[in-house]
């Protein structure tokens, strides 16, 4: 011990019994090295189990999240529909949202989520972002019926675009048919015209787009024309509706006075 720490003498003859030695080191250690390694493969593949789940959670809420985005985004593309269309109109409006659908066939109303706390009133026009929709029916402290323009006990007065003919659009049950009755056979009405509010009745201004002719029929044993039009707004579709202030109720009444008055004056 003592020549091989202060001499140089033995460190031949310990490196050839260290290559004797090191397979008797490695068959040793080879059972330690294995539970290792087994128990670094079990424990990674715990920890890659845990992580896929995780990233599976982390993947299923992502695609919730997304699912609501799109449906914020189809919201936001209504909303700005709604205050693109509102943008040309010079009277006051308000956006509602559908609270509920009338299931019977025959009759064809909404209820809105806009009541007489927002200042909505009877008979107030209701629209979409592409047209007229109804009017207000009924109105709640918090809610209001709208009865849409389909709806068989409807009546709208209207214009044809092209020339000013004027007609009476009527709700005929059937979401997407409106029937203009009493037309003469010769009157100047052809597929494909647009047919906008005319404004009398004092109900709804003019100008507001109500629907589209798609049917011109004359049949010889009828005295009128069978005209009948398809609606442009998304009545069986629109989640937001636009509420228009056009003349105030006082007002509105004070208008459908004078023209009672006047109309009396005439008759005199």
């Amino acid at each position: 011990m003592v020549i091989d720490h202060r001499y140089t003498y033995l460190d031949d003859p310990r490196a050839a019994l260290s290559l004797v030695i090191y397979p008797m080191y490695y068959l040793a250690s080879l059972p330690a090295k294995a539970v290792d390694e087994v128990g670094g493969r079990l424990a990674g593949e715990v920890a890659l189990r845990q992580e896929r789940a995780a990233l599976r959670r982390e993947n299923l809420l992502l695609k919730a999240q997304l699912q609501r985005f799109e449906a914020l985004a189809a919201e936001n593309r209504r909303l700005r529909d709604l205050l693109g269309s509102s943008g040309g109109l010079s009277q006051r409006v308000l956006i509602a949202e559908l609270l509920a659908v009338d299931l019977d066939p025959y009759r064809h109303q909404v209820k809105i989520d806009k009541g007489t706390r927002a200042g909505v009133f009877d008979e107030q026009p209701v629209l979409d972002a592409k047209a007229v929709m109804g009017q207000v029916v009924r109105v709640d402290p918090l809610s209001a019926t709208v009865l849409l323009i389909t709806d068989p006990e409807h009546s709208l007065p209207v214009e044809v675009m092209r020339n000013g003919l004027r007609a009476v659009a009527l709700g005929t049950g059937i979401i997407n048919r409106l029937e203009l009755p009493h037309l003469p056979k010769n009157a100047d009405v052809q597929v494909g015209d647009l047919l906008v509010t005319s404004g009398l009745g004092g109900r709804f201004p003019s100008g507001y787009p109500v629907a589209r002719v798609v049917e011109v029929a004359n049949d010889p044993g009828e005295p009128f024309a069978r005209v009948r039009a398809e609606p442009l707004a998304r009545l069986d579709r629109a989640r937001e509706v636009l509420l228009v202030w056009t003349l105030s109720p006082a007002q509105r009444k004070g208008a459908i006075a004078q023209d009672e008055a006047a109309g009396s004056a005439g008759v005199r």
